[in-house]
């Protein structure tokens, strides 16, 4: 498959990103999450609506986040709040994305180890077997906003499944980039799907993300 994301981070203090981390395959109900990177034995990886058509995938870090020029602990990542808010709306299966080697929950030290990723172009373990996703048509595809684009474990999952043939509809929430080019990241990365139009909602505000996602999932045909 195709390598993804060949853009380099143009500066390491850009990385202002709404940081926000987990894995797991499950049906659709919104949850909390106490502080910290969950074990991988908690949820297995596995599908609990076997009629669903749509998957829903996301990477998400709770712990310090930057927030309005400051940090904040986060007991739930900014991704994982606007996950949820998805899930609640459409009927899907849900992959939660964890890497094997969780990210510290200091944000400078996670912007320390993004750089180095991005530099070397590295792709992150993932920590749970990834899902299966011949029977999906659509899928949902969300993550924060590091250093102008994706994390690299976004390029481990999506050169790790075949998307081929499917509709991509890929999410993001940022601190000032917007969707930064993602989109047309996955675009390039996913040349035999259909990678639609992004939704980029900005970290501090994903609580109030509703009427803005119920426009998006709307235009997506994924509700009505």
């Amino acid at each position: 498959m195709t390598t993804v994301f060949t853009r380099r981070a143009v500066l390491f203090a850009s990385l202002m990103g709404a940081l926000g981390l987990t894995s797991a395959l499950t049906g659709c109900a919104s949850r909390q999450r106490p502080p910290g990177n969950r074990s991988t034995e908690e949820e297995p990886a596995i599908s609990t609506n076997p009629d669903a058509t749509t998957l829903l995938v996301f990477f998400s870090r709770a712990g310090e986040n930057y927030h309005n020029g400051g940090r904040r602990l986060l007991d739930v990542g900014n991704t994982e709040v606007l996950a949820d808010l998805i899930r609640e709306r459409v009927e899907c299966d849900v992959y939660e994305i964890e890497p094997s080697d969780p990210y510290p929950e200091s944000y400078d030290e996670t912007v320390e180890r993004n750089s180095e990723e991005q530099d070397v172009d590295a792709r992150p373990a993932i920590a749970n077997p990834l899902p299966d996703v011949g029977r999906y048509d659509t899928v949902l595809i969300g993550s924060p906003v590091w250093n102008t684009r994706a994390p690299m474990i976004m390029s481990t999952f999506v050169e790790g499944v075949d998307l081929a043939g499917k509709t991509i509809l890929p999410f993001v929430t940022f601190a000032v980039s917007g969707m930064s080019g993602i989109d047309d990241d996955y675009r390039e990365a996913l040349p035999a799907s259909t990678v639609a139009t992004g939704l980029a909602i900005r970290g501090e505000e994903v609580d109030e993300a509703g009427s803005d996602l119920d426009v998006w999932l709307r235009d997506a045909g994924l509700i009505r």
